[in-house]
């Protein structure tokens, strides 16, 4: 029996992206094989499939976030039964109609959680969270800026940060997408489309932003470190229009002995416990409707190329989800 899935056996565009026939895995020792229900794309995707992050294995299977049903159970896993829904992120390996997952990095769905919402916020969800609890913990009366606002994790820190009690200032790249951000938590938007975002930053905040969470890179990350206060942080933790490149520390300096960092979620979430933990954190929000996830878009797994494109693009608003025939 072979499963269906994406592979890229060159670097390149998205035409690389190619819909395969792949060997079944069965599940080892301390692994679960799960029917994946829905998929999430990430601008993580489009920078292993360019090569702008190195490859683990080739030819590659892209996708970091997914949702399914446990199918089957290797020895040992205690914790894991056949028809548990379940949900996981992982750097890579996600495009496929079956996959083999470490049990412990498997967490358990709530009843009220589609298959859809968790494959769109396992990774988005996640960084959310993490970034807000723990990058920089944001408390109420903090003013916080974040570009791509109207993005899949722009959208959850937007409701995130409201719920906070912070004053949360967004930035995305057109018109159209000013008023989905201001329906999530913004209290203003700015279209980068029609100037300097730093300028207008510093009009409605004169002491600048407490913290700037920026994953675009190369386009923003001078207006980011301008918009902020004295002593505030610059947290880069994506790179949509480029990696940053001409850095230095003595950027840090020239606005006000500020601090920066580049974290990714994967080490906020190495241990199973911390997993669990941000995972609970997540999960109760969205089942109390204090933050709703946003589908933007839906496409069947063997569109993923027209799915890289779009996001590329800066065509989607909220997140995209890929849906295999798996069942």
């Amino acid at each position: 029996m072979s499963d269906m899935g994406i592979v890229v056996r060159t670097p390149g565009g998205p035409e690389v992206l190619e819909w395969a026939a792949l060997d079944s895995q069965a599940p080892g020792p301390g692994e679960a094989r799960i029917v994946q229900r829905a998929i999430g794309v990430n601008f993580l995707d489009i920078y292993f499939r360019t090569g702008l992050y190195p490859w683990p294995s080739s030819p590659l299977i892209p996708g970091a976030e997914a949702a399914g049903v446990v199918e089957e159970v290797g020895p040992g896993v205690g914790d894991l039964a056949v028809g548990d829904r379940v949900a996981y992120t992982l750097p890579v390996g996600g495009y496929r109609t079956r996959r083999v997952v470490p049990a412990e990095r498997l967490v358990k769905l709530p009843s009220s959680i589609e298959f859809d919402v968790a494959a769109s916020v396992m990774l988005k969800g996640l960084t959310a969270q993490y970034l807000v609890a723990s990058c920089y913990p944001v408390k109420a009366g903090d003013t916080v800026l974040v570009h791509a606002a109207a993005g899949g994790v722009g959208l959850l820190l937007g409701q995130w940060l409201k719920a906070l009690g912070a004053s949360a200032i967004g930035t995305v790249g057109s018109a159209v997408k000013v008023a989905a951000a201001r329906a999530n938590g913004y209290a203003h938007v700015i279209d980068t489309s029609n100037g300097d975002f730093a300028a207008r930053v510093r009009e409605l905040a004169p002491q600048g932003c407490d913290v700037v969470y920026d994953s675009v890179g190369k386009d923003t990350w001078r207006g980011s470190l301008k918009a902020l206060k004295p002593r505030g942080m610059f947290v880069t933790f994506g790179q949509s229009s480029g990696p940053i490149t001409e850095f230095t520390l003595a950027d840090l300096a020239g606005g006000g002995s500020l601090y920066a960092t580049r974290p990714t979620l994967f080490d906020y979430i190495k241990k199973r416990e911390e997993l669990r933990a941000r995972a609970s954190d997540l999960f109760a929000r969205l089942a109390s409707g204090e933050i709703k996830a946003h589908v933007g878009q839906r496409l069947p797994l063997r569109d993923a190329a027209e799915a890289h494109r779009a996001l590329a693009s800066r065509r989607t608003i909220g997140a995209t989800v890929l849906l295999p025939d798996s069942r």
